[in-house]
Protein backbone atom coordinates (compact mmCIF):
# COMPACT_ATOMS: atom_id res chain seq x y z
CA UNK A 1 0.00 0.00 0.00
CA UNK A 2 1.34 3.12 -1.09
CA UNK A 3 2.10 6.76 1.11
CA UNK A 4 -0.73 8.18 -0.34
CA UNK A 5 -2.94 5.61 -0.03
CA UNK A 6 -2.30 5.09 3.66
CA UNK A 7 -2.69 9.05 4.13
CA UNK A 8 -6.19 8.99 2.49
CA UNK A 9 -7.19 5.99 4.32
CA UNK A 10 -5.78 7.69 8.06
CA UNK A 11 -7.67 10.77 7.18
CA UNK A 12 -11.38 9.10 6.10
CA UNK A 13 -10.63 7.22 9.19
CA UNK A 14 -10.10 10.46 11.29
CA UNK A 15 -13.28 12.02 9.60
CA UNK A 16 -15.50 8.43 10.02
CA UNK A 17 -14.28 8.35 14.04
CA UNK A 18 -15.06 12.40 14.29
CA UNK A 19 -18.45 11.65 12.88
CA UNK A 20 -19.65 8.90 14.77
CA UNK A 21 -18.31 10.88 18.18
CA UNK A 22 -20.51 13.81 17.08
CA UNK A 23 -23.56 11.64 16.04
CA UNK A 24 -23.37 9.34 19.03
CA UNK A 25 -23.01 12.52 21.52
CA UNK A 26 -26.12 13.89 19.25
CA UNK A 27 -28.11 11.14 19.74
CA UNK A 28 -27.30 10.70 23.72
CA UNK A 29 -27.85 14.10 23.94
CA UNK A 30 -31.52 13.59 22.18
CA UNK A 31 -32.26 10.84 24.73
CA UNK A 32 -31.78 12.76 27.45
CA UNK A 33 -34.06 15.26 25.85
CA UNK A 34 -36.76 13.44 24.66
CA UNK A 35 -36.99 11.12 27.73
CA UNK A 36 -36.55 14.24 30.29
CA UNK A 37 -39.82 15.69 27.96
CA UNK A 38 -41.56 12.59 27.73
CA UNK A 39 -41.26 11.88 31.45
CA UNK A 40 -42.62 15.02 32.44
CA UNK A 41 -45.46 14.44 29.93
CA UNK A 42 -46.22 10.78 31.41
CA UNK A 43 -46.01 12.84 34.58
CA UNK A 44 -48.56 15.02 34.11
CA UNK A 45 -51.18 12.85 32.32
CA UNK A 46 -50.45 10.71 35.34
CA UNK A 47 -51.04 13.86 38.08
CA UNK A 48 -53.69 14.93 35.67
CA UNK A 49 -55.87 11.29 35.87
CA UNK A 50 -55.19 11.04 39.78
CA UNK A 51 -56.38 14.29 40.78
CA UNK A 52 -59.61 13.10 38.80
CA UNK A 53 -60.10 9.67 40.45
CA UNK A 54 -59.84 11.33 43.84
CA UNK A 55 -62.28 14.27 43.27
CA UNK A 56 -64.50 11.11 42.00
CA UNK A 57 -63.87 8.94 45.47
CA UNK A 58 -64.31 12.49 46.95
CA UNK A 59 -67.66 13.08 45.62
CA UNK A 60 -68.63 9.81 45.64
CA UNK A 61 -67.78 9.65 49.67
CA UNK A 62 -69.43 13.00 50.18
CA UNK A 63 -72.65 11.32 48.45
CA UNK A 64 -72.90 8.48 51.55
CA UNK A 65 -72.01 11.53 53.92
CA UNK A 66 -75.16 13.88 52.57
CA UNK A 67 -77.24 10.43 52.01
CA UNK A 68 -76.89 9.23 55.46
CA UNK A 69 -77.15 12.59 57.14
CA UNK A 70 -80.63 12.62 55.62
CA UNK A 71 -82.40 10.48 57.92
CA UNK A 72 -83.15 12.20 61.08
CA UNK A 73 -86.66 10.17 61.77
CA UNK A 74 -86.82 7.90 64.96
CA UNK A 75 -88.94 5.82 63.17
CA UNK A 76 -85.62 3.46 60.91
CA UNK A 77 -87.50 0.12 60.45
CA UNK A 78 -89.11 0.63 57.19
CA UNK A 79 -88.60 -0.70 53.90
CA UNK A 80 -88.96 2.51 51.91
CA UNK A 81 -86.44 4.72 53.88
CA UNK A 82 -84.71 5.37 50.27
CA UNK A 83 -87.88 6.81 48.63
CA UNK A 84 -87.43 10.34 49.73
CA UNK A 85 -83.73 10.10 48.53
CA UNK A 86 -84.25 8.38 45.08
CA UNK A 87 -84.47 11.74 43.25
CA UNK A 88 -82.05 12.94 44.97
CA UNK A 89 -79.04 10.39 44.99
CA UNK A 90 -79.56 10.08 41.09
CA UNK A 91 -79.18 14.22 40.62
CA UNK A 92 -75.99 14.18 42.55
CA UNK A 93 -74.85 10.80 40.98
CA UNK A 94 -76.21 7.97 39.20
CA UNK A 95 -73.11 5.74 38.58
CA UNK A 96 -73.68 3.15 41.46
CA UNK A 97 -74.47 -0.03 41.14
CA UNK A 98 -76.95 -0.32 43.85
CA UNK A 99 -77.88 1.63 46.85
CA UNK A 100 -79.50 -0.26 49.89
CA UNK A 101 -80.73 0.94 52.97
CA UNK A 102 -79.73 -1.35 56.41
CA UNK A 103 -80.81 -1.41 59.62
CA UNK A 104 -79.52 -2.27 63.10
CA UNK A 105 -82.50 -5.10 63.91
CA UNK A 106 -82.63 -5.96 67.69
CA UNK A 107 -84.20 -9.78 67.80
CA UNK A 108 -87.49 -7.97 69.16
CA UNK A 109 -87.23 -5.58 66.14
CA UNK A 110 -87.71 -8.94 63.52
CA UNK A 111 -91.43 -9.20 63.45
CA UNK A 112 -91.65 -5.15 62.39
CA UNK A 113 -89.14 -5.47 60.29
CA UNK A 114 -91.27 -8.74 58.88
CA UNK A 115 -94.23 -6.85 58.84
CA UNK A 116 -92.45 -3.51 56.65
CA UNK A 117 -90.97 -5.73 54.22
CA UNK A 118 -94.49 -7.44 53.69
CA UNK A 119 -95.61 -4.38 53.30
CA UNK A 120 -93.13 -2.65 50.87
CA UNK A 121 -94.18 -6.06 48.57
CA UNK A 122 -91.51 -8.03 48.87
CA UNK A 123 -91.77 -11.97 48.17
CA UNK A 124 -89.42 -13.36 51.58
CA UNK A 125 -89.71 -11.33 54.45
CA UNK A 126 -88.10 -13.44 56.51
CA UNK A 127 -85.27 -12.05 58.45
CA UNK A 128 -82.33 -14.71 57.33
CA UNK A 129 -78.53 -14.68 57.15
CA UNK A 130 -76.42 -14.17 54.04
CA UNK A 131 -76.38 -17.34 52.41
CA UNK A 132 -80.49 -17.44 52.87
CA UNK A 133 -80.75 -19.12 56.42
CA UNK A 134 -83.74 -18.23 58.77
CA UNK A 135 -82.02 -16.36 62.10
CA UNK A 136 -83.60 -17.34 65.01
CA UNK A 137 -84.47 -14.49 67.46
CA UNK A 138 -83.62 -16.25 70.71
CA UNK A 139 -80.14 -16.80 69.22
CA UNK A 140 -79.51 -13.31 69.70
CA UNK A 141 -77.75 -10.85 72.07
CA UNK A 142 -76.73 -8.22 70.05
CA UNK A 143 -78.30 -6.00 67.12
CA UNK A 144 -77.83 -7.35 63.44
CA UNK A 145 -77.66 -5.50 60.39
CA UNK A 146 -80.33 -6.33 58.01
CA UNK A 147 -81.67 -4.92 54.03
CA UNK A 148 -84.49 -3.64 54.24
CA UNK A 149 -84.81 -1.04 51.54
CA UNK A 150 -82.46 -0.98 47.80
CA UNK A 151 -81.92 0.96 44.70
CA UNK A 152 -82.79 0.00 42.42
CA UNK A 153 -85.59 -2.63 42.74
CA UNK A 154 -85.23 -5.86 39.80
CA UNK A 155 -85.40 -9.05 39.78
CA UNK A 156 -81.95 -10.06 40.29
CA UNK A 157 -82.08 -7.06 44.03
CA UNK A 158 -85.45 -7.91 45.18
CA UNK A 159 -84.40 -11.09 46.98
CA UNK A 160 -81.42 -9.19 49.29
CA UNK A 161 -84.07 -6.95 51.53
CA UNK A 162 -84.22 -8.92 54.75
CA UNK A 163 -80.80 -11.01 54.47
CA UNK A 164 -78.29 -10.18 56.97
CA UNK A 165 -74.75 -8.52 56.07
CA UNK A 166 -73.22 -8.95 59.70
CA UNK A 167 -72.13 -12.87 58.85
CA UNK A 168 -70.65 -11.74 54.61
CA UNK A 169 -66.75 -12.10 55.01
CA UNK A 170 -66.02 -8.63 53.82
CA UNK A 171 -69.20 -6.68 53.98
CA UNK A 172 -69.40 -7.76 58.26
CA UNK A 173 -66.22 -6.67 58.54
CA UNK A 174 -66.88 -3.24 56.89
CA UNK A 175 -69.46 -2.64 59.26
CA UNK A 176 -67.59 -3.19 62.09
CA UNK A 177 -65.04 -0.31 61.25
CA UNK A 178 -67.57 1.89 60.28
CA UNK A 179 -69.54 1.15 63.80
CA UNK A 180 -66.12 1.62 65.57
CA UNK A 181 -65.31 5.10 63.76
CA UNK A 182 -68.68 6.44 63.40
CA UNK A 183 -67.66 7.27 59.52
CA UNK A 184 -68.32 6.33 55.63
CA UNK A 185 -65.91 3.06 55.31
CA UNK A 186 -64.87 1.20 52.44
CA UNK A 187 -64.70 -2.46 51.83
CA UNK A 188 -62.29 -4.60 50.36
CA UNK A 189 -62.99 -5.62 46.40
CA UNK A 190 -65.53 -7.97 45.91
CA UNK A 191 -67.66 -9.59 43.22
CA UNK A 192 -70.82 -7.28 43.20
CA UNK A 193 -74.30 -9.69 42.85
CA UNK A 194 -73.38 -13.24 41.35
CA UNK A 195 -70.32 -14.79 41.20
CA UNK A 196 -69.32 -13.85 38.22
CA UNK A 197 -70.72 -9.85 38.53
CA UNK A 198 -67.88 -7.47 38.38
CA UNK A 199 -65.43 -6.09 41.40
CA UNK A 200 -66.83 -3.58 42.77
CA UNK A 201 -66.52 -2.21 46.40
CA UNK A 202 -68.93 -0.77 49.01
CA UNK A 203 -69.18 2.04 50.87
CA UNK A 204 -71.09 1.99 53.89
CA UNK A 205 -72.10 5.30 55.30
CA UNK A 206 -73.56 4.86 59.31
CA UNK A 207 -76.93 6.51 60.25
CA UNK A 208 -76.19 8.02 63.58
CA UNK A 209 -79.28 9.03 66.19
CA UNK A 210 -80.14 12.65 66.61
CA UNK A 211 -77.39 12.96 69.44
CA UNK A 212 -75.11 10.93 67.43
CA UNK A 213 -74.89 8.50 70.24
CA UNK A 214 -74.78 5.46 68.30
CA UNK A 215 -75.93 4.12 64.57
CA UNK A 216 -78.71 3.12 63.63
CA UNK A 217 -78.42 2.15 60.70
CA UNK A 218 -76.01 2.44 56.82
CA UNK A 219 -76.38 3.67 53.45
CA UNK A 220 -74.69 1.57 51.25
CA UNK A 221 -73.78 2.39 47.83
CA UNK A 222 -72.01 -0.09 45.38
CA UNK A 223 -68.84 0.90 42.51
CA UNK A 224 -67.84 -0.96 39.78
CA UNK A 225 -63.75 -0.35 40.04
CA UNK A 226 -63.31 0.14 36.56
CA UNK A 227 -65.87 3.14 36.75
CA UNK A 228 -64.58 4.31 40.33
CA UNK A 229 -60.87 4.31 39.73
CA UNK A 230 -59.50 2.15 36.35
CA UNK A 231 -60.38 3.89 33.70
CA UNK A 232 -58.33 2.98 30.96
CA UNK A 233 -58.48 4.53 27.62
CA UNK A 234 -57.47 3.40 24.74
CA UNK A 235 -55.25 6.78 23.63
CA UNK A 236 -53.66 7.15 26.87
CA UNK A 237 -50.05 7.04 27.88
CA UNK A 238 -50.69 4.74 30.36
CA UNK A 239 -52.62 1.96 32.24
CA UNK A 240 -53.62 2.37 35.72
CA UNK A 241 -54.07 -0.89 38.28
CA UNK A 242 -55.16 -1.06 41.51
CA UNK A 243 -52.97 -2.46 44.41
CA UNK A 244 -55.11 -5.40 46.33
CA UNK A 245 -55.32 -4.45 49.82
CA UNK A 246 -56.21 -8.21 50.07
CA UNK A 247 -53.28 -10.01 47.94
CA UNK A 248 -49.81 -7.87 48.05
CA UNK A 249 -49.25 -9.72 44.57
CA UNK A 250 -51.70 -9.51 42.94
CA UNK A 251 -52.97 -6.00 40.96
CA UNK A 252 -56.99 -5.37 39.65
CA UNK A 253 -56.77 -4.01 35.74
CA UNK A 254 -59.53 -2.96 33.83
CA UNK A 255 -59.28 -4.50 30.30
CA UNK A 256 -60.98 -2.41 27.04
CA UNK A 257 -64.33 -3.72 27.77
CA UNK A 258 -64.52 -1.69 31.01
CA UNK A 259 -63.81 -5.38 33.18
CA UNK A 260 -61.87 -5.95 36.02
CA UNK A 261 -59.46 -8.74 36.23
CA UNK A 262 -56.78 -9.97 38.42
CA UNK A 263 -53.24 -10.55 37.66
CA UNK A 264 -50.02 -11.10 39.24
CA UNK A 265 -48.25 -7.71 40.22
CA UNK A 266 -45.32 -6.18 37.91
CA UNK A 267 -45.88 -8.97 35.19
CA UNK A 268 -42.63 -9.79 33.11
CA UNK A 269 -40.39 -7.74 35.55
CA UNK A 270 -42.20 -4.66 34.35
CA UNK A 271 -42.22 -1.96 37.54
CA UNK A 272 -44.93 0.88 37.69
CA UNK A 273 -43.54 4.81 36.56
CA UNK A 274 -45.42 6.25 39.76
CA UNK A 275 -47.59 4.83 42.16
CA UNK A 276 -50.31 7.00 43.49
CA UNK A 277 -51.81 6.90 46.79
CA UNK A 278 -56.09 7.65 47.12
CA UNK A 279 -58.31 7.94 50.16
CA UNK A 280 -61.95 6.41 50.12
CA UNK A 281 -63.89 5.35 52.54
CA UNK A 282 -61.28 5.98 55.27
CA UNK A 283 -58.35 4.08 53.83
CA UNK A 284 -55.71 4.10 51.45
CA UNK A 285 -55.77 2.80 47.82
CA UNK A 286 -52.64 2.38 45.90
CA UNK A 287 -52.89 3.24 42.43
CA UNK A 288 -50.04 1.72 40.44
CA UNK A 289 -49.37 3.66 36.73
CA UNK A 290 -47.51 1.90 33.69
CA UNK A 291 -46.80 3.44 30.76
CA UNK A 292 -47.70 1.98 27.79
CA UNK A 293 -45.19 3.01 25.59
CA UNK A 294 -41.83 3.51 28.10
CA UNK A 295 -40.89 6.91 27.65
CA UNK A 296 -37.00 5.47 27.23
CA UNK A 297 -38.02 2.86 24.17
CA UNK A 298 -39.80 6.42 22.44
CA UNK A 299 -36.33 8.26 23.33
CA UNK A 300 -34.20 5.40 22.47
CA UNK A 301 -35.89 5.10 18.64
CA UNK A 302 -36.11 8.88 18.33
CA UNK A 303 -32.06 8.82 19.28
CA UNK A 304 -31.32 5.76 17.38
CA UNK A 305 -32.86 7.34 14.05
CA UNK A 306 -30.82 10.96 14.86
CA UNK A 307 -27.78 8.65 15.00
CA UNK A 308 -28.64 6.92 11.94
CA UNK A 309 -28.94 10.27 10.02
CA UNK A 310 -25.70 11.10 11.57
CA UNK A 311 -23.92 8.19 10.36
CA UNK A 312 -25.47 8.34 7.23
CA UNK A 313 -23.88 12.19 6.84
CA UNK A 314 -20.67 11.14 8.01
CA UNK A 315 -21.15 8.05 5.41
CA UNK A 316 -21.29 10.71 2.70
CA UNK A 317 -19.34 13.22 3.39
CA UNK A 318 -16.33 10.20 3.64
CA UNK A 319 -17.25 8.52 0.39
CA UNK A 320 -17.49 12.07 -0.89
CA UNK A 321 -14.00 13.13 0.63
CA UNK A 322 -12.55 9.47 -0.47
CA UNK A 323 -14.36 9.96 -3.81
CA UNK A 324 -12.31 13.47 -4.46
CA UNK A 325 -9.30 11.86 -2.79
CA UNK A 326 -9.23 8.91 -4.90
CA UNK A 327 -9.87 11.26 -8.22
CA UNK A 328 -6.47 13.36 -7.11
CA UNK A 329 -4.90 10.45 -6.41
CA UNK A 330 -5.35 8.67 -9.60
CA UNK A 331 -5.19 11.68 -11.40
CA UNK A 332 -1.37 11.75 -10.15
CA UNK A 333 -1.00 8.01 -11.00
CA UNK A 334 -2.07 8.06 -14.57
CA UNK A 335 0.41 11.50 -14.80
CA UNK A 336 3.18 9.29 -12.77
CA UNK A 337 2.48 6.64 -14.90
CA UNK A 338 2.17 8.33 -18.13
CA UNK A 339 6.01 9.91 -17.42
CA UNK A 340 7.22 6.45 -16.17
CA UNK A 341 5.42 5.05 -19.43
CA UNK A 342 7.84 7.39 -21.61
CA UNK A 343 10.30 6.59 -19.42
CA UNK A 344 10.45 3.37 -20.60
CA UNK A 345 9.14 3.83 -24.08
CA UNK A 346 12.47 5.13 -24.64
CA UNK A 347 14.05 2.70 -23.13
CA UNK A 348 12.40 0.01 -25.02
CA UNK A 349 13.32 1.75 -28.33
CA UNK A 350 16.78 2.26 -27.11
CA UNK A 351 16.71 -1.44 -26.26
CA UNK A 352 14.83 -2.58 -29.51
CA UNK A 353 17.36 -0.32 -31.78
CA UNK A 354 20.17 -2.46 -29.71
CA UNK A 355 18.80 -5.65 -30.81
CA UNK A 356 18.04 -4.47 -34.43
CA UNK A 357 21.57 -3.52 -34.63
CA UNK A 358 22.88 -6.95 -33.27
CA UNK A 359 20.10 -8.97 -35.34
CA UNK A 360 21.42 -7.13 -38.47
CA UNK A 361 24.95 -7.10 -37.48
CA UNK A 362 24.48 -10.88 -37.16
CA UNK A 363 22.28 -11.55 -40.27
CA UNK A 364 25.08 -8.96 -42.51
CA UNK A 365 27.83 -11.41 -41.59
CA UNK A 366 25.72 -14.81 -42.59
CA UNK A 367 25.03 -12.74 -45.93
CA UNK A 368 28.85 -12.14 -46.19
CA UNK A 369 30.02 -15.57 -45.48
CA UNK A 370 28.03 -17.35 -47.33
CA UNK A 371 27.75 -15.16 -50.79
CA UNK A 372 31.50 -15.42 -50.20
CA UNK A 373 33.47 -15.50 -53.95
CA UNK A 374 33.63 -18.76 -55.07
CA UNK A 375 30.80 -20.06 -53.27
CA UNK A 376 27.96 -22.70 -55.22
CA UNK A 377 25.04 -20.14 -55.72
CA UNK A 378 22.51 -22.96 -54.92
CA UNK A 379 24.26 -24.35 -51.92
CA UNK A 380 24.70 -20.51 -50.65
CA UNK A 381 21.19 -19.73 -51.37
CA UNK A 382 19.98 -22.58 -49.45
CA UNK A 383 22.34 -22.44 -46.42
CA UNK A 384 21.26 -18.43 -46.88
CA UNK A 385 17.88 -18.99 -46.55
CA UNK A 386 17.88 -21.37 -43.61
CA UNK A 387 19.86 -19.54 -41.67
CA UNK A 388 17.84 -16.23 -42.04
CA UNK A 389 14.98 -18.72 -41.09
CA UNK A 390 17.11 -20.00 -38.13
CA UNK A 391 17.40 -16.19 -36.66
CA UNK A 392 13.81 -16.06 -37.85
CA UNK A 393 12.77 -18.79 -35.51
CA UNK A 394 14.45 -17.45 -32.68
CA UNK A 395 13.63 -13.82 -32.80
CA UNK A 396 9.67 -15.30 -33.21
CA UNK A 397 10.52 -17.22 -30.22
CA UNK A 398 11.81 -14.15 -28.19
CA UNK A 399 9.22 -12.23 -29.16
CA UNK A 400 6.60 -14.83 -27.55
CA UNK A 401 8.82 -14.77 -24.70
CA UNK A 402 8.92 -11.01 -24.67
CA UNK A 403 12.66 -11.40 -24.98
CA UNK A 404 12.27 -13.39 -21.41
CA UNK A 405 14.61 -15.95 -22.98
CA UNK A 406 13.35 -19.15 -25.03
CA UNK A 407 13.89 -22.85 -23.54
CA UNK A 408 15.95 -25.10 -25.02
CA UNK A 409 14.13 -27.53 -26.74
CA UNK A 410 12.09 -24.86 -28.45
CA UNK A 411 15.12 -24.21 -30.36
CA UNK A 412 14.54 -27.81 -32.23
CA UNK A 413 11.31 -26.96 -33.88
CA UNK A 414 11.17 -28.89 -37.40
CA UNK A 415 10.91 -25.49 -39.32
CA UNK A 416 13.89 -23.66 -38.29
CA UNK A 417 16.25 -27.22 -38.28
CA UNK A 418 17.02 -29.34 -41.20
CA UNK A 419 15.98 -33.53 -40.79
CA UNK A 420 14.46 -32.40 -37.37
CA UNK A 421 13.21 -36.27 -37.36
CA UNK A 422 16.32 -37.51 -36.95
CA UNK A 423 17.77 -35.71 -33.83
CA UNK A 424 16.92 -37.11 -30.08
CA UNK A 425 16.50 -34.52 -27.99
CA UNK A 426 17.38 -35.09 -24.09
CA UNK A 427 18.26 -32.88 -21.28
CA UNK A 428 16.50 -31.05 -19.17
CA UNK A 429 14.32 -27.75 -20.64
CA UNK A 430 15.98 -25.03 -19.31
CA UNK A 431 15.23 -21.47 -20.30
CA UNK A 432 18.19 -19.35 -21.86
CA UNK A 433 18.83 -15.84 -22.62
CA UNK A 434 18.18 -14.25 -25.58
CA UNK A 435 21.58 -13.85 -26.67
CA UNK A 436 22.69 -17.25 -25.96
CA UNK A 437 19.48 -18.46 -28.10
CA UNK A 438 20.12 -16.55 -31.17
CA UNK A 439 23.98 -18.77 -30.96
CA UNK A 440 22.77 -21.44 -30.15
CA UNK A 441 19.82 -21.43 -33.34
CA UNK A 442 22.27 -20.69 -35.86
CA UNK A 443 24.53 -23.53 -34.08
CA UNK A 444 21.82 -26.15 -34.28
CA UNK A 445 21.73 -25.25 -38.06
CA UNK A 446 24.95 -25.12 -38.92
CA UNK A 447 25.39 -29.03 -37.23
CA UNK A 448 22.13 -30.37 -38.84
CA UNK A 449 22.54 -28.78 -42.26
CA UNK A 450 25.75 -30.38 -42.82
CA UNK A 451 24.60 -33.62 -41.74
CA UNK A 452 25.45 -36.28 -44.12
CA UNK A 453 22.30 -36.26 -46.97
CA UNK A 454 23.41 -38.91 -49.03
CA UNK A 455 24.29 -42.95 -47.78
CA UNK A 456 25.71 -43.55 -44.86
CA UNK A 457 28.69 -45.99 -43.79
CA UNK A 458 26.03 -49.19 -43.90
CA UNK A 459 23.54 -47.62 -46.34
CA UNK A 460 21.43 -45.36 -43.34
CA UNK A 461 21.21 -42.00 -42.94
CA UNK A 462 23.04 -40.83 -40.04
CA UNK A 463 20.82 -40.90 -36.46
CA UNK A 464 21.34 -37.51 -34.58
CA UNK A 465 21.45 -37.50 -30.71
CA UNK A 466 21.73 -33.68 -28.94
CA UNK A 467 21.96 -33.82 -25.13
CA UNK A 468 23.04 -31.68 -22.55
CA UNK A 469 23.03 -31.40 -19.03
CA UNK A 470 23.83 -28.47 -16.01
CA UNK A 471 27.05 -30.05 -13.87
CA UNK A 472 27.49 -28.10 -10.67
CA UNK A 473 25.40 -25.74 -8.33
CA UNK A 474 25.22 -21.59 -8.11
CA UNK A 475 27.63 -20.10 -9.57
CA UNK A 476 29.60 -22.33 -10.54
CA UNK A 477 27.75 -24.71 -12.55
CA UNK A 478 28.52 -25.00 -16.09
CA UNK A 479 26.47 -26.05 -19.39
CA UNK A 480 27.74 -28.77 -20.92
CA UNK A 481 26.19 -29.56 -24.84
CA UNK A 482 26.64 -32.49 -26.66
CA UNK A 483 26.19 -33.35 -30.54
CA UNK A 484 26.51 -36.20 -32.04
CA UNK A 485 25.84 -38.07 -35.70
CA UNK A 486 25.93 -41.42 -35.59
CA UNK A 487 26.57 -44.26 -38.83
CA UNK A 488 28.91 -40.97 -40.29
CA UNK A 489 32.30 -40.38 -41.17
CA UNK A 490 34.75 -37.37 -42.43
CA UNK A 491 34.02 -38.96 -45.68
CA UNK A 492 30.04 -39.28 -45.93
CA UNK A 493 29.31 -36.27 -44.03
CA UNK A 494 29.13 -32.36 -45.57
CA UNK A 495 32.46 -30.47 -44.81
CA UNK A 496 31.85 -27.65 -42.30
CA UNK A 497 31.84 -24.13 -44.51
CA UNK A 498 33.86 -21.40 -43.74
CA UNK A 499 30.81 -19.48 -41.61
CA UNK A 500 30.04 -23.09 -39.86
CA UNK A 501 33.74 -23.23 -38.93
CA UNK A 502 33.74 -19.46 -37.65
CA UNK A 503 30.67 -19.93 -36.19
CA UNK A 504 31.09 -23.63 -34.30
CA UNK A 505 34.93 -22.93 -33.18
CA UNK A 506 35.09 -19.28 -32.26
CA UNK A 507 31.37 -17.17 -32.24
CA UNK A 508 29.51 -19.44 -30.60
CA UNK A 509 31.87 -20.56 -27.68
CA UNK A 510 33.10 -16.73 -27.55
CA UNK A 511 29.02 -15.36 -26.76
CA UNK A 512 28.40 -18.27 -24.42
CA UNK A 513 31.72 -17.58 -22.64
CA UNK A 514 32.92 -21.00 -23.05
CA UNK A 515 35.18 -23.40 -24.56
CA UNK A 516 33.80 -26.04 -28.17
CA UNK A 517 35.87 -29.06 -29.79
CA UNK A 518 34.62 -30.91 -32.42
CA UNK A 519 36.39 -34.66 -33.94
CA UNK A 520 35.36 -38.09 -35.00
CA UNK A 521 35.21 -41.37 -34.09
CA UNK A 522 34.91 -44.62 -35.36
CA UNK A 523 31.09 -44.25 -35.96
CA UNK A 524 29.81 -40.68 -35.36
CA UNK A 525 30.97 -37.02 -35.46
CA UNK A 526 31.06 -35.36 -32.17
CA UNK A 527 30.47 -31.77 -31.15
CA UNK A 528 30.85 -30.57 -27.64
CA UNK A 529 30.71 -27.49 -26.33
CA UNK A 530 30.92 -26.09 -22.44
CA UNK A 531 29.76 -22.63 -20.97
CA UNK A 532 29.12 -21.71 -17.56
CA UNK A 533 25.20 -21.37 -16.62
CA UNK A 534 25.46 -17.30 -15.93
CA UNK A 535 26.37 -16.61 -19.34
CA UNK A 536 23.58 -19.14 -20.96
CA UNK A 537 21.04 -17.93 -18.70
CA UNK A 538 22.18 -14.56 -18.09
CA UNK A 539 19.56 -13.18 -15.33
CA UNK A 540 20.69 -9.75 -15.85
CA UNK A 541 19.42 -9.44 -19.24
CA UNK A 542 16.75 -10.99 -18.65
CA UNK A 543 15.73 -9.02 -15.64
CA UNK A 544 16.75 -6.00 -17.47
CA UNK A 545 14.44 -7.09 -20.18
CA UNK A 546 11.88 -7.69 -17.76
CA UNK A 547 11.26 -4.58 -16.44
CA UNK A 548 10.97 -3.16 -19.73
CA UNK A 549 8.36 -5.77 -20.52
CA UNK A 550 6.39 -5.96 -17.57
CA UNK A 551 3.02 -3.66 -17.49
CA UNK A 552 2.92 -0.45 -15.78
CA UNK A 553 1.61 -0.54 -12.19
CA UNK A 554 -1.15 1.63 -11.30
Amino acid sequence: MSRSLIRLVSIIALIAVVGMLLSGFAAYRIYEQESAVERIALGRAIDVHASQVQDRLTERELLGRVASGLFRTPAVIRADMLQPLRSSIYAFKADFLLASWIVRLKPEEFAAAQAELAKAGFSDTTIRHSDGTPIDPSTLRDPVDVVMDIEPRNAETVALPGRSLDDHPVLGRMFARSLESGKPEASDPLRLGAADGPIGVVLAAPVMTEDASAAVGFITFSYDLSALMLTNDDMSMFSVVLADPRKPDVELLADERGRVTERPAHPNGERPMMVRTMTFGDRDWSLAYYARVSPFVRAQQVAAIVAAIGLALTFIICGLFGYVSNSNVRLRREIEMRIGFERRLTAVIDELNHRVKNILAVIQSIVTRTLRHGSDVDVARELLIGRIHAMSNVVSLLSESQWQGVMLKGLFEARAIPHADRIAVNGPDIAVSARAAQSLSLLFFELASHSDEGLSLVGKHPHIVASWEVKGEGADSVFSFRWEEFNTSEATRRPDSEFGVILLDRVAPEALGGTSKRHFTDLSYVYELTAPMETVVDINERDRTGQISAPLRR
